[in-house]
C-alpha cells in the first residue's frame, strides 16, 4: 500500500501519481468529480428544483392578482408612478409573470434540459434587468419591500442556477465516464 504525500490527496484520490508523460490536463477531468462528492451534486440540483418550484408557485399567484386588480401593481410596484399602472398594464404583467412560471417549473420538473436551463436563467435575467429599470432609468417604481423582493428572488435564482450548471456539467462528466 503507498502512502499519500502531504496535500495531494484529490489527486491521489483520484487516479494515483501521474507519470512523466502526463500533464496537468491529464489529470483534470478525473480530479473533479472527486472535488464534488456525487451526493452533493444531486441534492444541491434537488434544493434548485425545490426553489424553482417554489418561485413558480409565487409567480402564479401574481399573476392572478395582475389579471384580478390592477391596483395591486400599482401599490406594491410601481409606487412611484401609480397612475401609469391600468388595466392593460397589468394584464400584460401577468401574462409575462404567468409565461415565467410556467417555464421556471418546467425547469424543475426537467432540471438536465440545457435549453429549458438556460431560457429559465435568461427569465431570472429579464425580470431582474426588468425591475432595476423601472426603479433606476424610468423611475417608475421606488425601492420598497415589493420592488426589492423580486429583485432579490431574481439575484438569488440567477446565483444558483450558475452553481448549477457546474453541477450538471459535473453529472454529464460521470455519465460519460460510465458509458465509456
Amino acid at each position: 500500500m503507498e502512502r499519500r504525500p502531504r496535500g495531494q490527496s484529490e489527486r491521489w484520490a483520484a487516479g494515483g501519481r501521474r507519470g512523466p508523460g502526463e500533464g496537468a490536463r491529464a489529470g483534470s477531468a478525473a480530479r473533479f468529480p472527486a472535488v464534488v462528492p456525487a451526493g452533493r451534486m444531486s441534492r444541491f440540483l434537488n434544493v434548485l428544483r425545490s426553489w424553482l418550484v417554489m418561485v413558480s408557485v409565487i409567480a402564479a399567484g401574481n399573476t392572478l392578482q395582475s389579471f384580478r386588480d390592477h391596483r395591486f401593481l400599482s401599490e406594491k410596484l410601481y409606487t412611484a408612478s401609480p397612475g401609469l399602472v391600468n388595466g392593460l398594464q397589468a394584464r400584460t404583467f401577468g401574462v409575462w409573470t404567468l409565461l415565467s412560471s410556467v417555464i421556471r417549473c418546467l425547469c424543475a420538473i426537467d432540471i438536465r434540459n440545457r435549453t429549458l436551463y438556460y431560457i429559465t436563467l435568461f427569465t431570472f435575467f429579464l425580470a431582474l434587468i426588468h425591475f432595476l429599470s423601472e426603479v433606476f432609468i424610468y423611475h417608475t417604481a421606488a425601492l420598497t419591500i415589493g420592488v426589492m423582493a423580486p429583485l432579490m428572488v431574481a439575484s438569488f435564482s440567477i446565483l444558483g442556477m450558475l452553481i448549477g450548471l457546474q453541477y450538471l456539467e459535473v453529472e454529464e462528466l460521470s455519465q460519460n465516464k460510465k458509458k465509456n
